[in-house]
C-alpha cells in the first residue's frame, strides 16, 4: 500500500519533469524568432561548463548568480511549506488530535479551501501576471510612470475591497449555516484572512526585488515559527479549532507585513489603496445586523424543529443576502464598476 503510493508519486513526478522537457523543447524548435525564453538550444536546459574554466569546479557548471537565486527561492519553498502544511506536521508528529479527529479536521479544511481554490486562487495568479507587467520589479514608486502606479493602485484597492466583502459575506452567512460545527464556523473566520493575506502578498510578491526576497524568507522562518507553536499549543486547549485559529495568527502576521509594505510603497503617492479597499460604514452595518439576525435565526429556528422552520432559516437568510447584495451595489460603487468594465463588458462583447 505505501509503496504503491510513493511510486505513484514517483511516477507522477517524473512524468511532469518529462513534460516540462518536451514542452522546451518544442518551444526551442521554433523557427519564427517567437520563442520567449532566453535559450538557445535544448542543451542550454542542462549544465553546460564555462570555457576555460577547471572541470571540477562548481563555478564552472553553476552560474553563482543563478546559484544564489535558485538558493533562495528553495528557502522561500520550503517556509512556504512549512506555512502551509505546518499543523500536519505538529498533528503527526505529537499525536495531539485522535485518528477521528484528524479525519474531520481534513474533510473540513478540503471543504473550507474550495473557495480559495476556485475563486481566490485563480484571482491571485491573473494579477499576479498584470502586476508584474505594470510595473518593474525591484523599483519604487517614486521610479515608475504615474499612469502605471494609478492603475496599480486603483485595481489593488478594488481587488483587495471584493475579496474582504466577500471574506464578510461568508463569515456573516457560514456561521449560521454550519449547524454544530464549530471547526466549519470556525473556517469561515479563516476564510477571510486566507483571502486579504493572498491578495496583499500578491501586490508583494511581484513588486520585491531579489534583496527584498531573501529578507522576506527570514521572516517566513519567524511566521513558520509562530504557526508550529501556536498549532502545538491551542491545538491542547481546542482541539483542531486550535489548527484553524493558529493557521489565522500566521496570516495576521504575513497580511500586516504586506499591508504595511504596501502602506510604505505609496507613502509618497496620492494614492491610498489600503483605506479605499475598505467597505463603507453602511455596508459594515448591514453584515452586521444581518449577523445577528442569523445568529437569532439559527438559535430560534434550526434545525431539530422540523423542515418548516429550516425553510424559514433559509428563506430569511435569503433575504438577508439579497439586502447585503443591494447594499453592496449602492455603496461600493468602485467595485460595481471595475466588475462591469472589465467582466460584464467583455462578456457581452464576446
Amino acid at each position: 500500500g505505501l509503496y504503491s503510493f510513493c511510486l505513484a508519486y514517483l511516477c507522477y513526478a517524473l512524468l511532469l519533469v518529462l513534460l516540462y522537457y518536451v514542452y522546451f523543447a518544442r518551444l526551442l524548435s521554433k523557427s519564427d524568432g517567437s520563442n520567449p525564453i532566453p535559450l538557445k538550444s535544448f542543451r542550454d536546459l542542462f549544465p553546460t561548463p564555462a570555457p576555460g574554466q577547471p572541470l571540477l569546479r562548481t563555478e564552472t557548471w553553476v552560474s553563482p548568480q543563478l546559484s544564489a537565486l535558485a538558493r533562495s527561492f528553495f528557502a522561500q519553498s520550503f517556509y512556504k511549506q512549512l506555512l502551509t502544511e505546518g499543523e500536519r506536521y505538529v498533528m503527526t508528529i505529537f499525536n495531539v488530535l485522535s485518528f477521528g479527529q484528524q479525519g474531520v479536521y481534513d474533510v473540513i479544511n478540503n471543504l473550507g479551501s474550495l473557495v480559495a481554490r476556485f475563486v481566490f486562487l485563480p484571482i491571485e495568479e491573473n494579477y499576479y501576471v498584470f502586476f508584474t507587467t505594470t510595473l518593474q520589479r525591484g523599483q519604487s514608486q517614486r521610479q515608475q510612470s504615474p499612469e502605471s502606479v494609478a492603475i496599480f493602485a486603483s485595481t489593488l484597492s478594488v481587488l483587495l475591497n471584493f475579496v474582504i466583502l466577500l471574506g464578510l459575506v461568508i463569515v456573516c452567512f457560514g456561521w449560521s449555516y454550519s449547524y454544530l460545527l464549530l471547526l466549519l464556523k470556525s473556517y469561515c473566520g479563516y476564510v477571510l484572512v486566507l483571502a486579504v493575506n493572498g491578495m496583499s502578498e500578491c501586490f508583494f510578491f511581484a513588486t520585491m526585488s531579489k534583496e527584498e526576497v531573501d529578507r522576506y524568507n527570514h521572516k517566513m522562518l519567524l511566521f513558520s515559527f509562530v504557526l508550529l507553536v501556536s498549532s502545538w499549543q491551542l491545538t491542547k486547549w481546542l482541539g483542531g479549532v486550535g489548527f484553524i485559529l493558529a493557521n489565522c495568527i500566521q496570516m495576521c502576521a504575513r497580511i500586516a507585513h504586506s499591508l504595511q509594505y504596501i502602506h510604505t510603497y505609496f507613502a509618497s503617492s496620492p494614492h491610498n489603496p489600503i483605506k479605499d479597499s475598505l467597505p463603507s460604514p453602511v455596508t459594515i452595518t448591514t453584515l452586521l445586523v444581518s449577523g445577528v439576525v442569523m445568529a437569532f435565526s439559527e438559535r430560534q429556528l434550526c434545525c431539530n424543529q422540523g423542515v418548516v422552520f429550516a425553510a424559514a432559516h433559509v428563506a430569511l437568510g435569503a433575504m438577508c443576502l439579497f439586502v447585503v447584495l443591494l447594499c453592496i451595489f449602492w455603496k461600493e460603487r468602485s467595485l460595481v464598476t471595475f466588475i462591469r468594465q472589465n467582466f460584464l463588458n467583455k462578456t457581452k462583447t464576446n
